[in-house]
């Protein structure tokens, strides 16, 4: 089943030097972009992460530091990436956990910015694992009976990713061909940042999910503890953790003066 859409979505998938948000790099990316009319664009990049690949990471993907050395930056590639997203909607593997959080860290640190306001993204790991409970290689297997070869290639990942969602259309009838509620199924949480140090709660409020604040309101954290809000801006978060943060104080205060 092709996808219904209203609006490009791009499927990608990352390889990277290990699985740490706020601290790994991607040393591969690659975009499937699916337009409305069915036409596909597809482009991989290998990327110099400007750090080590440890050795347990290259055995997993293959990518080494040599293999890596020549190849641009991502601050080199950023704009041209930044570019081909725009506007678009977002899909992948473990995306919603990994990939779309870390994709955020690389676009900050080189002072694009980056959020999901006006996009959704669909995670077909989680409708895979809520349907069926298996790996990327599994599901590429029992939706689509194909071997993937090449598995831990952003490239091939990514290319099975799209088909195996067309194929959970096409085997699950209680799934909507629709990309806000393929977004909406395939959400676990309702998280504030990516990495879900802050989420709403039930009367949808900021709450912190970590620490001695854990469950507490954020709004009357910052007000209550004013170091708090310092701590964690030069503490070891990620970037996108950081710029929630501080929209959420800057609204506070702005609450505050209307």
């Amino acid at each position: 089943m092709e996808l219904k859409l209203k609006k490009p979505i791009v499927f990608f998938d990352l390889e990277t030097t290990g699985v740490n948000i706020a601290k790994d790099r991607i040393v591969e990316i690659s975009i499937l972009k699916v337009y409305p009319n069915g036409n596909k664009e597809s482009k991989t990049w290998l990327v110099n992460p400007e750090i080590e690949i440890p050795p347990e990471v290259v055995a997993i993907h293959g990518i080494t530091n040599e293999k890596v050395v020549n190849e641009p930056t991502f601050a080199e590639l950023a704009s041209e990436i930044s570019q081909l997203i725009a506007g678009c909607d977002l899909a992948g593997f473990n995306s919603n956990r990994f990939d779309i959080p870390l994709l955020a860290e690389e676009f900050l640190r080189v002072g694009i910015d980056f959020d999901m306001k006006n996009r959704v993204g669909i995670d077909v790991q989680v409708i895979y694992h809520k349907k069926e409970q298996r790996t990327l290689s599994a599901a590429y297997n029992f939706y689509c009976n194909k071997v993937l070869e090449d598995a831990h290639s952003a490239e091939a990942d990514t290319h099975a990713t799209y088909e195996i969602l067309k194929a959970q259309l096409d085997k699950y009838d209680d799934l909507e061909n629709d990309v806000k509620f393929l977004h909406e199924f395939s959400s676990h949480k309702k998280r504030v940042d990516f990495a879900g140090f802050i989420m709403y709660n039930d009367k949808d409020e900021e709450i912190f999910t970590f620490g001695k604040y854990k469950g507490k309101k954020v709004e009357d954290v910052l007000e209550k503890d004013k170091g708090y809000y310092s701590w964690i801006q030069n503490a070891d978060f990620p970037l996108y953790t950081k710029k929630v943060l501080t929209a959420i104080k800057l609204r506070s205060f702005n609450n505050k003066l209307s």
